[in-house]
């Protein structure tokens, strides 16, 4: 059974360590501070400002001045600061954040992401992506492994304008983990009721599959 987006935030979660400045993305990222474990100490960010990022509000206890990059409201934890996007930004370009969580349109195996734009669809700009990529030392990338048609969206060589070169990591997908290497995806997990099979006819580029393929535990 491929994994849900909250399954994917909460798999994504335990790759989040005590200590850690998170950068989190538009869309499935935002999920992940809803599963973070509560014994480890751990700040989000976010590029419009925010320092110290919480669960997402329950219902009735939004806050509509409160908002993430994605203009989603959110809650923010004892001790949360607030700042300009000169002073978010130097954040990242400093290379003060140990995780981003990005989510993407296009994976390549050699770590390419596309994530920001379709061409001939109308976008009002990259925002923060490109700076997030070219400064992150760990990028891991949230995502569906395929498309609306069920094309796969992890390629030998993206098509969609790209974010970044050679940068990402790791991707969580509804149907496995991956660490990206030299030579290819290599699979790491696999999603319950998820086979081998089924990850590698949905995996355009190189799947590298080494031993038995444990099963993710979340």
């Amino acid at each position: 059974m491929a994994l849900d987006k909250n399954g994917i935030a909460k798999r994504i979660a335990q790759e989040v360590k005590d200590g850690y400045f998170v950068n989190l993305g538009i869309g499935i990222p935002t999920l992940v501070a809803n599963f973070v474990r509560e014994d480890i100490s751990v700040e989000f960010q976010s590029e419009n400002g925010v320092l110290g990022m919480g669960p997402f509000p329950f219902e009735g206890e939004e806050d509509a001045d409160l908002i993430n990059a994605g203009k989603q409201t959110i809650t923010t934890l004892d001790g949360a600061s607030f700042f300009d996007s000169a002073t978010s930004f130097s954040m990242i370009r400093g290379q003060h954040v140990d995780l981003t969580i990005l989510g993407a349109m296009e994976v390549a195996e050699n770590g390419d992401i596309a994530n920001w734009k379709i061409p001939g669809k109308l976008v009002k700009g990259m925002g923060g992506a490109m700076d997030l990529v070219a400064s992150a030392e760990n990028i891991i990338v949230a995502m569906m492994h395929t498309n609306k048609r069920g094309e796969s969206k992890l390629l030998k060589r993206c098509s969609l304008p790209l974010t970044g070169v050679g940068c990402v990591k790791k991707i969580v997908t509804n149907l496995a983990v991956l660490e990206v290497t030299e030579t290819g995806f290599k699979l790491l997990e696999r999603a319950p009721g998820v086979s081998v099979e089924d990850i590698q006819n949905a995996t355009e580029g190189h799947l590298i599959v080494e031993g038995d393929i444990p099963l993710m535990k979340i």
